[in-house]
């Protein structure tokens, strides 16, 4: 008869997230089985399993954790609650890349596994749970906005408006990987400029801001 491993740790969801993300730059590699995983960590496949369905699951839940806990200081800030769209995704973009970058060797492993199998980043299952909430979060940047414009013609369309926002989140986590810069200073620069792009583009005051990142994007990315 098997035997069952018997464990005193409480266990957290946070808990396992952490394990996960010590056990796969230690090892440099992907644990291969819930087993392993567990057995590594002194814990048992039943804490595991009453949190998370498989390893693929808490891969992509990481990163939602990433998006809650920029979510979370976003709602805690009482003085970004009457702020513009503008701001609230600008300052959406620095906390969530600051987020990124205390945990930057974990992510840079995870985009390094993606470019060696020569798949997209927009193709990454692992960020299909986090697509979701920025999805749900540029919609709802649109609707507060909808709701206070009484001209039909200047509502804006949320699904183009929440796709176009995670393409923006791609672009920049494209370039935050790349950035070499100290602080990532490039990186902070490139969200003030796509950001302000993409909304004088909405507001149709855009020739300015657009030859203006496209020379930051020249002098950057393309040179």
């Amino acid at each position: 008869m098997a035997k069952q491993v018997k464990s005193q740790k409480k266990i957290t969801p946070a808990g396992i997230v952490s394990m996960y993300m010590d056990s796969v730059l230690e090892n440099e590699k992907y644990p291969k089985s819930v087993y392993k995983f567990a057995k590594e960590n002194k814990i048992s496949e039943e804490q595991f399993y009453s949190f998370y369905g498989s390893l693929e699951a808490l891969q992509k839940d990481i990163w939602v954790q990433f998006y809650n806990n920029a979510a979370e200081l976003i709602k805690g800030s009482a003085e970004l609650q009457e702020a513009s769209n503008r701001d609230k995704l600008l300052t959406f973009f620095y906390t969530l890349f600051e987020i990124l970058t205390a945990n930057r060797s974990y992510v840079l492993y995870v985009l390094n596994v993606l470019n060696e199998n020569d798949q997209e980043l927009k193709n990454l299952k692992q960020l299909k749970d986090l697509r979701k909430h920025i999805l749900n979060f540029a919609s709802d940047l649109v609707e507060d906005e909808n709701d206070e414009q009484n001209i039909k013609f200047l509502q804006r369309n949320k699904k183009i408006y929440a796709e176009g926002t995670w393409l923006q989140f791609l672009f920049l986590l494209k370039f935050w990987k790349e950035d070499d810069s100290a602080s990532f200073e490039k990186t902070d620069v490139a969200i003030e400029k796509s950001v302000n792009t993409i909304f004088d583009i909405l507001d149709n005051s855009a020739l300015e801001r657009v030859f203006d990142l496209g020379k930051f994007l020249y002098k950057e990315i393309l040179k």
